[in-house]
């Protein structure tokens, strides 16, 4: 029996490798100093210094929607405008100071004697063009009103009247942003200065000449803020205001009135929470919806007359060219609806929060709402002809409103009906829209807002046409 076979003393090697091929070793060339893991990992990240210069930075359509904080909001909006502004400035137009632009907001934010008031141009892709009126009410805050139309310009005009719909309070640093972005549209400074509210019609005809000069100091009422004053005339709703701003022109007033149907008819509006929206059938996707689409107990509600309590001379009438776009803020409201299926359900509770939170205040975040502003009611806005230095004169059967006298900027100058020396606008002039209107800051466009801010494949409403009769 043939014995087992022992252990072998060595492996056999391979026949077909060289030994000298066995001998080769491989030798990377390494730097002298190894990062560490934590070290060659931060290669990839942005530094500390980065990181800070990105918040200092943030989006100003971010800001504006809330979504990014500064510190500084004058500080942010005056930089980023300085860098905005057109180089040669577009002549023929008034123009106001990055300067100026920072002492009249430094003046007003924070005082209780603050006056400041904003008119921007907002061309949102929704609600359309639309102007935006806005009136310092607290140091913090100011009142807000959504004009389709922008504001009358001619005392002599077949459409005098323009729909002002109320919308939320607003924080008062919102007076200075010039913004743009795809879901918001552009946004621009059209005019911005300081007001002071008028005495109502009312109570000057009642004091007339009879009233001395003795009792006409020692009257209350001038002792009181412009605040004060306007907290007053929305009480009784019926303001009457003259706007100190950089283009308007000089003298020029405005009359906002808030009939009891349209008061009755918005506080039932804004009560309504809209926790489910039911479009049934065409007519109630558009701005039907919000007159008389909500069912049947509710359509006269909604729906209610607009025979104003005002005298004869500034009564409203409907606008026949207004085909429902008035209600800015209802096609607003149905935007932002829209994107409610594409969130998460936690984010959808938080907006929910947000927005009831919003609606019970009806004002944004960090804003007061101490005047007791009401979202959604319809007031009416007309030139104050009388304040704007108008008299009544009867021509060939017709009434036509004339300069009372010169020198007091209501006259149209050597340089045109519209437009003074100085670019600052006399009467009669007319609100052209987002292709003629630039910013009295930046001198610039809506589309070069939308540039600015890189916006790309922007897609405005269309149908928006100027009032010029």
């Amino acid at each position: 029996m043939a014995t087992k076979r022992g252990p072998s003393p060595k492996l056999v090697g391979n026949p077909f490798i060289k030994k000298r091929n066995l001998e080769w070793t491989l030798t990377l060339d390494v730097p002298d100093s190894i990062p560490d893991t934590d070290e060659s990992s931060s290669l990839d990240e942005p530094t500390e210094q980065e990181l800070q210069t990105e918040e200092a930075d943030p989006d100003a359509s971010a800001i504006e929607a809330g979504d990014a904080k500064v510190e500084d909001h004058l500080t942010y909006f005056t930089g980023l405008l300085t860098k905005s502004i057109i180089s040669p400035f577009p002549s023929g137009m008034p123009r106001l100071p990055i300067e100026g632009y920072r002492k009249l907001y430094e003046a007003n934010s924070g005082n209780p004697k603050g006056a400041h008031f904003i008119i921007h141009q907002h061309d949102h892709p929704i609600a359309g063009t639309h102007y935006d009126l806005r009136l310092q009410i607290n140091e913090t805050s100011s009142a807000s009103w959504a004009i389709m139309y922008g504001l009358p310009g001619d005392p002599n005009s077949q459409r005098l009247n323009r729909n002002a719909t109320e919308t939320r309070i607003h924080c008062l640093w919102n007076h200075l942003i010039e913004t743009a972005s795809n879901s918001t549209g552009s946004l621009l400074i059209w005019d911005t200065g300081t007001y002071t509210v008028l005495p109502g019609r009312e109570s000057s005809s009642r004091r007339g000449d009879s009233t001395s000069e003795s009792e006409s100091d020692h009257d209350p009422s001038s002792e009181l803020t412009e605040q004060e004053k306007l907290h007053r005339a929305f009480q009784s709703r019926k303001i009457r205001i003259r706007l100190h701003g950089t283009r308007l022109p000089h003298n020029y007033a405005l009359s906002l009135r808030l009939t009891k149907n349209e008061d009755v008819a918005g506080r039932a509006k804004s009560a309504r929470t809209p926790t489910r929206r039911r479009r049934r059938g065409g007519p109630a996707q558009g701005g039907g919806a919000a007159r008389g689409g909500r069912g049947r107990g509710r359509a006269k509600a909604a729906e209610p007359e607009t025979t104003s309590d005002s005298d004869a001379d500034s009564s409203p009438d409907p606008d026949p060219d207004d085909d429902g776009r008035s209600e800015i803020v209802n096609a607003l409201a149905q935007e932002a609806g829209k994107g409610e299926e594409d969130v998460s359900a936690m984010e959808k509770e938080i907006r929910e929060l947000e927005d009831e939170q919003v609606r019970r205040t009806n004002a944004y975040p960090g804003a007061t709402n101490s005047i007791a502003s009401v979202h959604q009611r319809r007031w009416y806005l007309s030139l104050d002809r009388a304040a704007c230095g108008f008299v009544k004169h009867r021509r060939d059967g017709k009434v036509v409103w004339e300069p009372d006298g010169a020198g007091d900027g209501s006259k149209a100058g050597a340089h045109g009906a519209g437009e003074d020396a100085g670019g600052r606008l006399t009467f009669p002039f007319y609100v052209r829209g987002v292709e003629v209107e630039r910013s009295a800051v930046t001198g610039r466009l809506g589309a070069d807002v939308l540039r600015g801010e890189g916006v790309v494949g922007y897609v405005g409403r269309k149908g928006w046409r100027p009032v010029l009769k």
